[in-house]
């Protein structure tokens, strides 16, 4: 893609990755922060092919909010690309959803609640390094996918029923006796399970949940 300005706006994922796919295959050093795996790489399948095949000839770091541990299936997709190669590190702190190549082009995405998505692909060198500080400081407060998913592994096991007593209004002591713990400890897990879905309250879990294809 050849940018006629420093910026350039871009409505629409096929058009994205149309215009920019050759940017993607020729950096060497990729770093994507997103809450989930569908704002990016899954809109285009054969291109998140293209790039598992490469990742062994590119720096590749990936940011992810914890709401991605919760399927089984992304989480296994995860461990795939970290076997490949690519650095995955989860943050529990809100992101911006913006690709980095090559340290001279970000890619930030626009608002989700519109019907037709918009991109800015940005080269100013001064607003990629503003970009650039900000993801390196997430990246830093960030934990491991092995680390995080070792703790995330029984609230992975238990959320579908959680998730099913909350969007039915279960109270807690029913809930926690159904599931064999202690009202805390179900509690605790409400908690951890709100952080995962990036919500701050039990009143947005249907949404939510239903937005990452958990209900």
């Amino acid at each position: 893609m050849e940018l006629v300005s420093d910026i350039s706006l871009i409505r629409g994922e096929e058009e994205l990755f149309d215009r920019t796919a050759h940017l993607f295959v020729a950096a060497t050093d990729i770093a994507c922060a997103a809450d989930d795996l569908y704002t990016w790489a899954l809109s285009r399948p054969s291109l998140t092919r293209q790039g598992e095949r490469l990742v062994p000839d590119k720096r590749i770091r990936k940011l992810y909010r914890p709401g991605v541990l919760l399927n089984e299936q992304t989480a296994q997709h995860l461990h795939h690309l970290s076997g490949l190669g690519a650095q995955i590190r989860i943050g529990t702190e809100e992101i911006n959803e913006t690709i980095l190549l090559d340290e001279r082009v970000a890619i930030m995405a626009g608002d989700e609640g519109k019907a037709v998505r918009s991109y800015s692909v940005i080269s100013r060198p001064e607003l990629v390094q503003g970009i650039l500080s900000l993801f390196e400081t997430a990246w830093q407060a960030a934990a491991t996918l092995e680390t995080f998913d070792a703790r995330f592994a029984d609230i992975r096991m238990e959320a579908p029923q959680i998730l099913e007593f909350l969007t039915t209004g279960c109270k807690d002591d029913k809930a926690a006796k159904s599931l064999g713990m202690g009202v805390r400890t179900y509690q605790r897990r409400v908690s951890e399970l709100l952080v995962a879905l990036g919500v701050t309250s039990r009143l947005q879990v249907d949404a939510r949940a239903r937005e990452l294809g958990l209900l």
